[in-house]
């Protein structure tokens, strides 16, 4: 049975992997180090005999180097980080330890590994954010120039440029993965998919930034996770691969489709519940897009998941998993961040 680590296992998209990956039939090591928006509530893999998990710090080099060691695992996913822009804007700090020094410190660990004879592939997952708001019509290829807006994008940026470098300097076996926004089960309700959910579910009203005219590709989860085993399975190393659907919508028209959703699933919506334009955070980018005809051609994968379909099974997942939503303090995500200036 291949071993395989995941970093920052127990956020949305890493928990969502780790699932993936056990039904697979992978060995699955999970390291994380449990921060505010981890997932706590899927207990089901706890006892699997091809899961194990480590409550570790990235940057905590020397117990990282042990575990790798050990376990000599066939390659590393690395999701551990600080995801959320609002947050970047409140306190860069934390965007810097976790997402510039962690993948420094995991890229240090490989590199010290490396010359003791242990090597594996490194899939990297970063955002498309790193390549700025790229205007109306463009698209972004893996050869657009980075621009980042937010401390979030621009802290993505700088661990996709360390990657590249260890990369060319080290020859460090690994994989960039560029991909568009997520969702599906288990987000954290910072988000504006189940935060729109969980205000419909609470009888609250709807914030949208600005007009809603702000765009945004979405991808569900599901098919990210497809997309990265295949960049493990067949990913040149050295390489950048742009993971996107293709599909935009504004942010606006996404709530009114979301609202259309649970009026036709039978999910009754209060007359308190409705949209409000709040003002918008600062440095917000118009739009991104990905160009994914790269993955598309040389690696032959593709979106299955239909957007209308994936998102009406994420609302009746979370209607039928209030649980989830419930056991997640209110003042983690309820507060608005991303104001100052």
């Amino acid at each position: 049975m291949k071993k395989i680590i995941v970093t920052g296992g127990s956020g949305f998209i890493g928990s969502n992997l780790v699932n993936f990956l056990i039904k697979k039939k992978y060995y699955v090591i999970n390291i994380d180090k449990l921060t505010y928006s981890s997932n706590k509530y899927d207990d089901s893999i706890r006892n699997k005999k091809n899961y194990k998990f480590f409550r570790l710090d990235i940057n905590n080099k020397i117990k990282l180097v042990k575990i790798i060691k050990k376990i000599k695992p066939k390659a590393i996913f690395n999701l551990a980080a600080e995801t959320h822009v609002d947050r970047s804007i409140d306190d860069p700090k934390a965007f810097i330890h976790t997402n510039i020094n962690g993948t420094f410190n995991l890229l240090e660990s490989l590199r010290f590994l490396k010359k003791r004879g242990v090597e594996l592939k490194l899939i990297h997952i970063s955002t498309d954010e790193v390549y700025g708001d790229i205007g109306i019509s463009k698209r972004s290829d893996e050869n657009f120039k980075y621009e980042p807006s937010s401390p979030y994008s621009a802290s993505k940026a700088s661990a996709d440029h360390l990657v590249k470098s260890y990369i060319r300097t080290y020859k460090i076996n690994a994989v960039i993965s560029n991909c568009c926004n997520n969702y599906g089960p288990y987000q954290f309700p910072e988000k504006l998919i189940p935060k729109i959910i969980s205000n419909i579910f609470n009888n609250k009203a709807l914030p949208i930034y600005a007009k809603g005219k702000n765009s945004r590709e979405w991808i569900h989860v599901d098919d990210h996770c497809e997309a990265l085993l295949t960049l493990y399975l067949k990913g040149k190393p050295g390489e950048s691969y742009n993971v996107g659907s293709g599909k935009n919508m504004n942010n606006l028209n996404l709530v009114k489709k979301i609202l259309k959703i649970c009026n036709s699933i039978g999910i009754k919506i209060n007359k308190k519940t409705k949209i409000k334009f709040v003002a918008d955070r600062p440095g917000h980018d118009f739009r991104y897009a990905l160009d994914n005809r790269k993955i598309l051609k040389e690696l032959k994968w593709r979106p299955k998941i239909n957007f209308d379909q994936g998102l009406a099974s994420t609302i009746k997942w979370y209607f039928s998993n209030k649980k989830f939503l419930k056991q997640i303090s209110k003042k983690k995500y309820e507060k608005r961040l991303g104001l100052k200036i």
